[in-house]
């Protein structure tokens, strides 16, 4: 069982910046990889990016690519999505979630943290 606490959302003008973090318990933690997921009000759950146990591999929905980094630290089971030059249109609640190497699919999500990004 893996649980998942995310920090970091708040209130940012256009083109600001803010770092979310994904704090997870476990001692498993590196085996997993791990997602950002976001929610926007009337709109689907998407996918914004993912990195793998090691860190070595990332992958990143267009909309955010050169914009957005995820990166995690194993020694401290965080993750964390560094955005920059932030868009009203990346306002959404923002999840993260923890995927077993054997698995296809998230498994573990955390509760999400609200981004708002304001014109």
């Amino acid at each position: 069982q893996v649980q998942l606490v995310e920090s970091g959302g708040g209130l940012v003008q256009a083109g600001g910046s803010l770092r979310l973090s994904c704090a997870a318990s476990g001692r498993t933690f590196s085996t997993y990889a791990m997602g950002w997921f976001r929610q926007a009000p009337g709109k689907e759950r998407e996918f914004v990016a993912s990195i793998s146990g090691s860190g070595g591999s990332t992958n990143y929905a267009g909309s955010v690519k050169g914009r957005f980094t995820i990166s995690r630290d194993n020694a401290k089971s965080t993750v964390y999505l560094q955005m920059n030059s932030l868009k009203t249109e990346d306002t959404a609640v923002y999840y993260c979630a923890a995927r077993s190497p054997l698995k296809l699919s998230y498994e573990y999500w955390g509760q999400g943290t609200q981004v708002t990004v304001s014109s």
